[in-house]
């Protein structure tokens, strides 16, 4: 199959957040590159569209979009560079942020 990505892919394995509307889920971002990634969820089915993914490593952030999912896998492709660490500040706690393993779980 012919490459058509811009920016090769680095495989990475490295564990990562899906962050959207105040609530988590863990991930596992298999490779990466600058314009996107690809990432292995629990259960895609609570994925939603546009979401932040939060590099567990090193708390950066990039904004996402899905561009296609396969099984547990996810195409996603970034809308800008990845954010500066440096805001916001805290920890996930401190932001109000919960971690939830396998589902988006809204605060009721």
């Amino acid at each position: 199959m012919e490459e058509k990505r811009k920016h090769p892919r680095t495989e990475i394995n490295e564990p990562a957040y899906v962050s959207s509307g105040g609530s988590v889920m863990i991930c596992m971002v298999r490779n990466i590159s600058p314009e996107g990634a690809a990432i292995d969820v629990e259960n895609p089915a609570f994925v939603p569209p546009q979401f932040r993914l939060v590099m567990a490593g090193d708390s950066s952030i990039h904004e996402c979009s899905i561009v296609w999912i396969r099984q547990k896998r996810i195409g996603v492709a970034f809308a800008a560079a990845p954010k500066d660490t440096a805001e916001p500040t805290g920890t996930r706690s401190e932001l109000g942020i919960s971690v939830v393993a396998a589902s988006f779980a809204k605060p009721g």
